[in-house]
């Protein structure tokens, strides 16, 4: 990180290159924010205080955490909150910490010595997964250690351009970016969490950003997210011409946002059905229904996250219930239980899985656990009475899969009857994010298909989404991938059933076009993407036969 220092007495202007991870534009002064100082704290007490330091630093943590759960709406925050409780409650993050408390470290010592050895050790080839878990585990480690020692965050002044190594979500999430700013790091990566975040909020940040190591704390800079460039120092007429762009930006923004009232159409008059991904009711609020064609993908693994044991029929039943009464009889695609990889859920996720993103994941987790899959299944053809609803199941490998959870929908729907408990009529589909289920697609007794795009270039091309020097890799348009989504929608095509597309790739314009021209005219996006899809749509035309 680079240090913290005076002025320079002649400014001269210097241009640091980044990748671009949420774009746009912000003026400000560079604030250098120091990683996180590990140090011992007071000396050591008798071993029953420091495991007792501990615990009030580890629960204050929590504490933290569960407020910024509760107050941030954008999508995905809740799920990547929750990721951190899990790190607080991982035994093998927690018993070497208590075993050196014992050995005669203070809380201090103990927490920083064991918690930090993570960050020495390079995740391995066959555990990519490891990787992603690292910015996450910085910043819980990094909120314990200031809690032992008493020291707050430091607070970066309104609008500032934060340059940092690395940030953490519950950081990133505590900051006010409401008047402005932008966001630098050396480290980083755009599929990270911290990046997803960005996005949802609108603030413009750089990853992988270079030559950092003269920066001075509160030199004026440029932060261009849309060519990748920290420029520090810039003189005048940089400034004003940049200026110049930040309204360019301003206006097609504003631009872009006339669209969202309106249904999505191709310049030639095709419509694109475009719907919304959303991991709770939460993700709602302040949201027009009128404005999607419903809500392609809800990730239900917000109920069974942090709650320590499945949750009841009761209360997942008024979590969908809100959902579809919002809706306002637009469809509604519920995507079940999708834990396993790095979402694990607790008392049912194995323990020390060798690689969690190959095991038990999405319908194979729910059908090892059919008691609690029925449960949910229960819930949803109950809410389903209120409005149209579609179950899709996550991670699809076999046909045998669909057929079973087909024979658990039946028993379910035979209970309610015997019971006289109201439910509906429910579509089952899939998502195809297995190249093995997009390749024998034919295969499959689906109702509809959905296109976990995020899951299916990572699977495809043997690349991680959390591996930032890889990300050249990671293309979108990769004949690979793209072929895999043409035999899918091809297949749909012969057969009437409805083909869309949930991922990161459906929201993003440098492929909205590839996909519309492989067939799609569905997509679910997040709802920040809204807007900015049905304008990218709006300029497409339909190649003439």
């Amino acid at each position: 990180m680079p240090k913290m220092g005076g002025r320079a007495a002649k400014a001269v202007e210097r241009r640091l290159q980044g990748v671009v991870a949420s774009e746009g534009l912000a003026t400000g002064t560079v604030f250098l924010l120091a990683a996180q100082e590990r140090t011992a704290g007071v000396a050591a007490a008798t071993p029953q205080k420091e495991r007792r330091r501990l615990k009030r630093a580890m629960e204050a943590a929590r504490r933290d955490i569960a407020r910024l759960i509760a107050k941030a709406p954008e999508p995905e925050s809740a799920h990547i909150l929750d990721i951190q409780l899990r790190i607080l409650e991982d035994k093998a993050l927690i018993g070497p910490v208590h075993a050196a408390i014992a050995a005669g470290a203070s809380a201090s010592q103990a927490w920083n010595a064991t918690v930090a050895v993570d960050e020495a050790v390079e995740a391995p080839p066959d555990a990519p997964y490891l990787a992603a878990r690292d910015s996450d585990t910085r910043d819980v480690r990094d909120r314990v250690a200031r809690l032992l020692v008493g020291r707050g965050p430091a607070a970066p002044p309104m609008g500032a351009i934060l340059v940092a190594d690395d940030l953490g979500p519950t950081r990133f999430l505590e900051i006010d970016w409401s008047h402005g700013g932008g966001l630098a790091l050396i480290g980083g990566s755009r599929s990270s969490h911290v990046a997803m975040l960005a996005r949802a909020k609108g603030v413009p940040m750089l990853v992988g950003l270079a030559d950092t190591a003269a920066l001075i704390d509160g030199a004026p800079a440029l932060l261009d997210a849309e060519r990748g460039e920290l420029i520090v120092d810039p003189p005048v007429a940089e400034r004003a011409a940049f200026e110049r762009r930040a309204i360019a930006f301003s206006e097609r923004t504003g631009q872009i946002a006339l669209y969202l009232p309106g249904p999505a159409v191709t310049a030639n008059g095709e419509r694109v059905t475009v719907g919304i991904n959303v991991a709770g009711p939460a993700d709602l609020d302040g949201l027009e229904p009128s404005h999607c064609d419903g809500v392609g993908l809800v990730r239900t693994e917000f109920l069974f996250q942090g709650a320590g044991r499945p949750p009841n029929e009761r209360r997942q039943f008024e979590a969908y219930e809100r959902i579809v009464q919002w809706a306002a009889g637009r469809p509604v695609t519920f995507r079940t239980l999708d834990g396993g990889g790095d979402k694990p859920i607790a008392g049912l996720s194995p323990e020390n899985e060798p690689d969690p993103f190959l095991g038990w994941r999405g319908v194979r987790l729910s059908l090892r656990h059919p008691a609690v899959f029925r449960v949910q299944l229960r819930a949803l053809l109950r809410a389903a009475s209120l409005g149209p609803v579609r179950i899709m199941l996550p991670m699809v490998t076999s046909p045998d899969e669909v057929a079973a959870v087909r024979g658990l929908l039946d028993k379910v729907r035979r209970d309610l009857k015997t019971h006289r408990i109201g439910f509906g009529k429910v579509a089952l589909g899939m998502m195809v994010e297995v190249p093995a289920a997009a390749l024998a697609i034919e295969e499959f007794d689906a109702d509809f298909y959905s296109i976990g795009s995020n899951d299916l270039i990572q699977y495809t091309l043997a690349v991680s989404r959390g591996a930032r020097d890889l990300e050249g890799l990671a293309r979108p348009d990769h004949p690979a991938v793209l072929g895999l989504i043409e035999r899918v929608v091809q297949h749909g095509e012969r057969t009437g059933c409805e083909v869309s597309l949930c991922g990161d790739m459906g929201g993003d314009p440098r492929y909205v076009g590839r996909l519309l021209d492989l067939g799609l005219r569905s997509l679910s996006v997040a709802p920040a993407a809204l807007a900015r899809t049905k304008a990218t749509i709006a300029r497409f035309s339909s190649p003439q036969p």
